[in-house]
């Protein structure tokens, strides 16, 4: 049986939404910038891949118009490279690699781009289409199935009992582990820094100038963080447990990698950084959305034949 490898891997610097680095940046550009580099990485020629699949929860404005085909042609790849995009929502970005490599595996495709990206600041915004977004007859069945995601966090929070306390010490080790990462030059080896035009809002005369930037690293997380701080930060949700600090960030930011058979990797002389292996996908009640691995790793396990203690990272010499 065919095997699929990932043989590269390249991404933008994580821009912070409306108020950082790429709030200006259109989503080809972005996506673009991430496979140019992974394509250069893999040391093929551009001609050489067969599609590119793009992962995209929101896709509308810049976003818009088959985000796989655009971004790719904005990578420099001849336009005889086909695109398409996906939506899983949060699992979008995975789900194109998870779609990549059964291209390979069984559609015969030699190479294949696995991508994802967003782009918050310029789709989740006063011009995001809301016209008739959510249909009556869905809620009739499921109510909570348009529910935003900070309420979906809070439920789950009131139904197994993950209390304020747990999170804000999650929150500052996130934040810990982030600042370390980027001190030790964990993150250097993935990330392409990227030049944009950032726009800033002067709040006094509420005009907005715009300013040439080079983004090197991810953007948006605090290592002065203190657990003092964190606890002492409102809740969005009135009697809730949300918070700024130990919520995930609205981003903006494009990753790509090159995944090609395993077999072709071998005679080009190159070393694969894993091998896909399969993937599941589980469904649960919408107002609990961030639960979904729960039901989605079991699965996964049992159809790879694959326990637990079988899982792991290492790192590779």
């Amino acid at each position: 049986m065919k095997e699929a490898v990932i043989v590269s891997t390249a991404r933008t610097p994580i821009g912070k939404a409306y108020r950082g680095a790429f709030n200006n940046t259109e989503s080809p550009t972005m996506g673009g910038h991430a496979i140019r580099e992974a394509v250069k990485r893999a040391g093929i020629e551009p001609e050489e891949v067969d599609d590119v699949i793009m992962g995209c929860a929101v896709q509308q404005g810049t976003s818009g118009f088959n985000i796989g085909r655009t971004a790719g042609i904005v990578a420099g790849l001849p336009i005889t490279v086909s695109g398409m995009s996906i939506d899983r929502q949060c699992s979008s970005g995975m789900m194109a690699i998870a779609t990549a490599a059964k291209q390979i595996i069984h559609d015969g495709m030699p190479i294949v781009v696995g991508a994802g990206l967003e782009s918050i600041s310029l789709v989740q915004n006063e011009h995001q289409n809301q016209y008739r977004a959510t249909d009556p007859n869905v809620l009739k069945i499921a109510g909570a199935a348009y529910m935003p995601m900070i309420d979906t966090a809070e439920v789950v929070a009131k139904r197994y009992n993950i209390s304020r306390e747990v999170q804000d010490e999650y929150a500052l080790q996130s934040q810990q582990r982030t600042a370390a990462g980027q001190e030790n030059g964990k993150f250097d080896d993935e990330i392409v820094p990227m030049p944009s035009t950032k726009v800033i809002f002067n709040q006094e005369n509420e005009n907005t100038v715009q300013e040439d930037v080079l983004l090197e690293k991810d953007e948006g997380n605090r290592p002065s963080t203190t657990l003092e701080g964190l606890e002492g930060l409102k809740p969005v949700r009135e009697g809730g447990v949300i918070t700024a600090g130990n919520a995930s960030q609205l981003s903006d930011g494009a990753s790509a990698c090159v995944l090609m058979d395993s077999k072709l990797a071998e005679q080009k002389g190159l070393n694969p950084l894993g091998a896909y292996r399969g993937m599941a996908a589980a469904g649960c009640e919408p107002d609990e959305m961030g639960i979904g691995p729960v039901f989605a790793v079991p699965k996964l396990l049992q159809n790879s034949g694959l326990k637990m203690d079988q899982i792991g990272l290492w790192e590779l010499n």
